[in-house]
């Protein structure tokens, strides 16, 4: 995986483990999709989530493209593309259809997520 498109889909229903939030990543050759739960959006939980879950599993990635959110922004989150040599990149403000492979894919998601849910949001 070359170059990796991610985004923060949220707030949603907290779920019985205290996620609120999903990492969404996507392959921008192979169209390849992960999403990763996540209880809140601070810079360390995704930083490590993204490690931990994405790095591990697939190997580093040569390029990711995200929008201007804090988490992306942070020093930790770019301490840690310097560390692995991934070169970040990101979108301009306010025009998330330049990052528009993983927003479709995070409609698609909340779409699908809405059907599950119960009345009670237990689940």
């Amino acid at each position: 995986m070359e170059k990796v498109a991610l985004d923060i889909l949220g707030p949603l229903p907290c779920t019985k483990n205290g996620n609120k939030y999903i990492m969404t990543l996507c392959d921008c050759f192979t169209k390849w999709t992960e999403a990763i739960p996540l209880p809140d959006q601070e810079a360390l939980t995704v930083t490590k989530a993204f490690v931990n879950e994405f790095v591990c599993r697939f190997g580093t990635p040569l390029q990711l493209h995200s929008d201007q959110g804090r988490c992306f922004e942070s020093k930790i989150f770019r301490g840690m593309c310097d560390c692995l040599s991934i070169n970040k990149t990101r979108t301009t403000p306010l025009r998330p259809q330049a990052n528009g492979l993983v927003e479709r894919f995070n409609r698609t998601l909340a779409t699908m997520l809405t059907m599950y849910c119960e009345q009670d949001q237990n689940n």
